[in-house]
């Protein structure tokens, strides 16, 4: 079981590390609009390659930052029947979960996006608009990325689940969900 722990943990920091670098370019998009807003409003003009940051930044954000958000819990999910479960159904309802929707659902968008990256780098593909991003692929290749990081956080997920299953009943750490959970380390 200290094994499965040790996974976990490696993995929950991977992507801590990753959701602060999210963070970072969060801050980035929000300079990056403010610019592109007062150079509207204020100079009348527009650069079509800052307003593609703006939604490459997004993604990144967004595919980037999908693992962490699986790490703090803070997903979108229906709450109405795994709020009012014991901490070992919700384990059970994680594991299950997990490896039903969550790993077939990474596992397909992994194998038609890597094929999808990998060409769109292959052939240098590039903003079709005039003054756009020159490097297309580096966005394309966020999907790839930010799905194997989504896929890690599953598999911590599933083995926190597992050893939590599997602890005896008589366990103090069972006594409550707060074991599921990931334990916060600084990275």
């Amino acid at each position: 079981m200290n094994l499965l722990e040790s996974i976990a943990d490696a993995i929950d920091a991977l992507n801590e590390a990753v959701g602060k670098l999210a963070t970072w370019a969060a801050f980035l998009l929000v300079w990056v609009v403010f610019t592109d807003v007062v150079m509207r409003y204020f100079f009348n003009t527009t650069f079509v390659f800052v307003q593609e940051l703006e939604w490459h930044l997004f993604a990144f954000i967004f595919l980037i930052g999908a693992g962490y958000t699986l790490r703090h819990d803070q997903h979108v999910r229906v709450d109405i029947f795994y709020q009012r479960l014991r901490p070992r159904s919700q384990a059970w309802v994680n594991l299950i979960g997990t490896c039903v929707f969550l790993f077939p659902g990474c596992f397909l968008i992994l194998k038609t996006s890597i094929p999808w990256a990998v060409s769109a780098y292959q052939i240098g593909e590039i903003s079709p608009d005039p003054g756009g991003i020159p490097m297309r692929f580096i966005v394309k290749s966020f999907l790839p990325i930010g799905f194997s990081f989504l896929t890690l956080q599953g598999v911590s997920l599933a083995c926190r689940s597992l050893v939590f299953l599997y602890r005896p009943e008589s366990d103090p750490e069972t006594a409550g969900a707060e074991s599921l959970k990931p334990r916060i380390k600084e990275v």
